[in-house]
């Protein structure tokens, strides 16, 4: 299996707070790796960490085997290969289908394709013929649905996605969960942070357990053990 993403010896601090220090972390391709550990943990810097938005004090990141150089012009392409989904994800004016066509639009994509491109995804996340609603008039679950939506529509080889299912209805939650567990065999990579310990049993994932910023030792021999059965290293470190 290949990583499409990789940290090495990374370690990012607040001041006199250690937020993160990693020795080595390798996120395999069409994998879905649930981000468990307590608030304060490293969850959220971690993920924009993966995204590409916080550069990390010291240490390495390999993307597809590429070193991350943190110019501007690698970044760029980078970052569009990249999706992350807050808790509380920001919905723009207007209607849902100016929502999930904007980040379409920046990328040129205009007219019947990209209106294909918006039912297709509006259908995955169960809200087929909301095209022309207006965000105003969405429920809490909805506009989370939607904002998947949008993440989908760009197509990212590693979608970040941070407590997706926390404050939504049962409805959205079960449908984003069925949305989430079929990305990777559809190729597409996901890191999904969670403080809900039934997502562990309720998805087919790879738990990545943080506290205090550092990887549980003894979660990580857990998960080398079974990554060892099933032939290949679920989480490194």
């Amino acid at each position: 299996m290949q990583n499409i993403i990789e940290l090495q010896n990374v370690a990012k601090n607040y001041g006199n707070t250690i937020a993160l220090q990693l020795n080595r972390l390798a996120i395999g391709e069409g994998e879905l790796y649930l981000l468990a550990g307590p608030n304060g943990s490293g969850k959220s810097t971690l993920l924009n960490i993966l995204g590409f938005l916080t550069r990390p004090d010291r240490g390495e990141l390999l993307f597809s085997g590429e070193r991350v150089d943190w110019k501007r012009g690698t970044m760029t392409r980078l970052r569009r290969q990249v999706t992350l989904l807050h808790q509380s994800p920001y919905l723009f004016r207007g209607n849902v289908y100016d929502n999930v066509a904007y980040g379409l639009s920046l990328r040129g994509m205009g007219g019947a394709k990209a209106q294909e491109v918006v039912s297709e995804t509006l259908a995955t996340v169960g809200l087929d013929g909301f095209q022309l609603r207006k965000h105003t008039e969405l429920s809490g679950g909805e506009a989370q649905r939607v904002a998947m939506a949008r993440a989908l529509a760009l197509r990212p080889k590693l979608l970040l996605l941070d407590e997706p299912l926390a404050n939504v209805d049962q409805k959205s939650a079960r449908v984003l969960e069925e949305v989430i567990a079929g990305l990777p065999s559809m190729g597409t990579t996901v890191v999904m942070s969670s403080h809900d310990p039934q997502h562990e049993k309720k998805l087919p994932c790879q738990v990545i357990q943080l506290q205090g910023g550092r990887m549980n030792a003894d979660h990580l021999d857990e998960t080398e053990s079974l990554g060892n059965l099933l032939g290949y290293p679920a989480v490194q470190i």
